[in-house]
């Protein structure tokens, strides 16, 4: 593999169809599409503040890296790479890729990042500001998720997320076989539109959740005490530990909680409207 260290470089295309390449302490400075149509490319504490990095790179590995807000577009049309503990400041990260691993990442610009990924593994992550993230993709695992950006995984298919924090509004939005497990989902409008969304030992928080959505699974969750109109128009099963605000217009399925502020069942139930709402 050939070595590049201790070196920048700057203008379109320094590093153009590059095979076997290793960067170290480099520097991509000004112009664009430094590192693209490459591949088997492993870049170490480097730097990138150029615009479109690493476009239709296969194979790659990214340790230690920055991307400064200057590098936005970084990561397109690539395949089979994997990031690791490294810092972007920069929106419109990765789109169009398949089989994209990152651990240990920090995202300060979340902007329109992960679209149309296919396969998709995510360790100790966090998402800050933006909209729009995971929009599009699927095989999708997170193990460790903080974001705080608005409208995440929307239209996104085959998800299972394991010990998140995801603080936002209009989340999971028309997902598809989405699992979520012991994580924190605080926003309004969560789940709507939804097709076999299930939510295990998570607690809920925010105006108007899980609306309007198919085969819905709730098991052992909780509900923050202002979370209210909770499963309008919804074909549930949910187990809650606790109290819910309030529950209108279930359209079928059953309800379990310790209590509800408030039942609303009224003319503009949508039918089979036989859900059985319970008192444990």
């Amino acid at each position: 593999m050939k070595l590049i260290k201790n070196q920048s470089f700057g203008g379109e295309r320094p590093l153009f169809e590059s095979h076997n390449l290793r960067m170290e302490n480099v520097i991509i400075t000004d112009g664009e599409s430094a590192v693209k149509e490459c591949s088997d490319i492993e870049a170490q504490n480097c730097r990138f503040e150029g615009k479109y990095p690493f476009w239709h790179v296969d194979r790659s590995i990214i340790t230690n890296c920055y991307f400064a807000p200057g590098s936005r577009s970084a990561i397109w049309y690539s395949n089979d790479m994997e990031m690791r503990k490294c810092v972007i400041d920069a929106p419109k990260f990765f789109r169009e890729m398949k089989n994209l691993t990152l651990r240990d990442v920090v995202i300060n610009d979340a902007d329109e990042t992960f679209w149309n990924i296919d396969g998709l593994t995510i360790e100790n992550v966090q998402l800050h500001n933006g909209t729009y993230p995971f929009m599009g993709s699927r095989n999708i695992k997170v193990n460790g998720l903080k974001s705080d950006s608005n409208y995440v995984f929307q239209y996104v298919k085959n998800v299972e997320i394991h010990d998140a924090e995801i603080n936002t509004k209009d989340a999971f939005w028309e997902v598809e076989n989405v699992t979520i497990y012991d994580s924190l989902l605080d926003g309004e409008y969560l789940g709507w539109h939804s097709k076999n969304l299930r939510l295990v030992r998570c607690h809920i928080g925010g105006e108007q959740p899980l609306c309007y959505a198919h085969d819905l699974v709730l098991e052992d969750c909780t509900f923050d005490s202002a979370s209210d109109r909770a499963f309008e128009y919804s074909t549930v099963q949910a187990d809650v530990r606790g109290f819910i605000k309030s529950v209108k217009n279930p359209a079928s399925g059953i309800i379990v909680a310790d209590g509800y502020g408030s039942i609303i069942l009224d003319e503009n139930i949508k039918g089979p409207a036989n859900c059985k709402i319970i008192v444990r």
